[in-house]
C-alpha cells in the first residue's frame, strides 16, 4: 500500500492514541512497551492524553503507586516509562550494551568494580527494608564512603538500575518525586518471544514505522529487530513516498487531526530516527533551543509541528501561556491553537 507523508502522519496520529482511548493509564503504556520518560512531569501527561476521557495526572500516579508502571533506563541510559514486565525484558537485550557504552565514564568518575559492588550492596539492604528517594539513597552511599558528587551517584543510579536491581516506583506525599523500589520482575522466560512482544507494541503504538526507526528506539543490531518483526505475526509492509514502512493489520486512513498538544519530550518527536515527516528543519531547531537535549512540548496541527508551547511553572496568578507558532498558519488555526492551550487539562 502506497502512502503520502499525510496519510502516513494521520495513521502516526492515531496509533499513538493522540485522541485519546478507552485505555487505562497502564494499559496506554503497556501497549507502547515504553515512553520517553526523562521528564517526569511531561511523561505524566503524555500518558494521561493517551488514556480514556477525563484521566488526569493523578490517576497515572496511582498506577505507578500501584505498582502498573515504572520508570527506568531499559534503552541507551534513556529514562522510559514501562510496566515492570517490559523493562525487564528490555533490560534482558540492552543491558549489557548499556554498560558497555558507558564503561569509559565508569572509570572517568571512578566508579570501578569494588565501589559499584560496595554501591550495590549498600543499596540492596536497604531497599529490602523500604523503597528510598534519590536524597536518601544518595545520603546512604556518602555514609559508606562513596562519592557521589560530580554525577558519581546519577551514574551509579543508572549502572545499578540497568542490572535490574531497581527502578523508580510510587510517588512521595508530594507527588513530585518518585522512590527508587526493589525490582522483582526477571528476565523473560521466551526471550524471542519477549523481543516479538516489543516490535508488535513498538509498532502498534507508533506506525508506520521504518525497521531503521525500530533499531534506533531500541539500540539493537538491526539483523537482530529484523528476526524479532519476522515472528511478530500481523506486522503489514506499506510504503511511504516509496520508502519501506510497518504498520500493525491493514490500515484505515483516518481524517485530519487538527490542533493537537503534546508534552515535552513526547515519543511523536523521540519515537523515531527520522522526524522529518512531522517536522521541517526550523521547526525541529526551536523544539530543541541551542541542541540542548530538552524538548519543547509542541503544537500539531493535522500532524505537522507548527509551534511550541508552555504554562510556566510559576506561582504567579493568573499564569499566561506562553506560545511560539513558528510555521504559518491561518488565523483561524491560530484561534484553535490558542483555545487549545487555554483548554490543557494538566497543568
Amino acid at each position: 500500500m502506497e502512502l503520502t507523508r499525510q496519510d502516513a502522519r494521520r495513521l502516526r496520529w492515531q496509533s499513538q492514541l493522540l485522541g485519546g482511548s478507552e485505555l487505562a493509564p497502564a494499559d496506554v503504556v503497556r501497549r507502547a512497551v515504553a515512553l520517553q520518560g526523562q521528564d517526569l512531569p511531561a511523561v505524566l501527561e503524555a500518558i494521561a492524553i493517551r488514556s480514556r476521557p477525563g484521566t488526569g495526572v493523578q490517576e497515572v500516579r496511582d498506577a505507578f503507586d500501584r505498582g502498573e508502571l515504572v520508570r527506568g533506563w531499559p534503552m541507551r541510559g534513556t529514562l522510559f516509562a514501562t510496566t515492570p514486565e517490559h523493562l525487564a525484558a528490555l533490560l534482558h537485550f540492552t543491558g549489557d550494551r548499556i554498560r558497555a557504552m558507558a564503561a569509559r565514564r565508569r572509570a572517568e568518575l571512578g566508579l570501578d568494580e569494588a565501589v559499584v559492588s560496595r554501591g550495590r550492596e549498600t543499596l540492596r539492604e536497604a531497599l529490602a527494608e523500604r523503597p528510598l528517594l534519590r536524597s536518601e539513597v544518595l545520603d546512604l552511599w556518602e555514609s559508606a564512603g562513596i562519592p557521589t558528587t560530580e554525577g558519581r551517584g546519577y551514574h551509579l543510579l543508572m549502572h545499578l538500575s540497568v542490572e535490574g536491581l531497581m527502578h523508580w516506583g510510587s510517588f512521595d506525599p508530594s507527588g513530585s518525586r518518585q522512590y527508587l523500589t526493589a525490582s522483582a520482575v526477571r528476565a523473560p522466560e521466551d526471550p524471542d518471544a519477549a523481543l516479538a512482544d516489543v516490535v508488535r507494541g513498538f509498532v502498534r503504538a507508533r506506525g508506520p514505522v521504518t525497521e531503521a526507526d525500530l533499531a534506533w528506539w531500541t539500540k539493537l543490531p538491526k539483523t537482530m529487530v529484523r528476526r524479532a518483526a519476522a515472528a511478530a505475526g500481523n506486522l503489514v509492509e506499506v510504503k511511504v513516498e516509496g520508502r519501506p514502512a510497518w504498520v500493525m493489520g491493514e490500515p484505515r486512513i483516518p481524517g485530519p487531526s487538527g490542533v493537537t498538544l503534546v508534552p515535552g519530550f513526547d515519543e511523536w518527536i523521540l519515537g523515531y530516527a527520522d522526524r522529518s515527516l512531522v517536522a521541517g528543519a526550523k521547526m525541529l531547531a526551536a523544539l530543541v533551543p541551542g541542541n540542548n537535549g530538552v524538548f519543547r512540548p509542541a503544537v500539531l496541527v493535522d500532524g505537522v509541528v507548527v509551534g511550541t508551547w508552555r504554562w510556566p511553572r510559576t506561582a504567579r496568578t493568573p499564569a499566561e501561556p506562553v506560545l511560539d507558532v513558528v510555521e504559518p498558519v491561518p488565523a483561524a488555526t491560530r484561534r484553535r491553537i490558542e483555545q487549545a492551550v487555554e483548554a490543557w487539562p494538566h497543568r
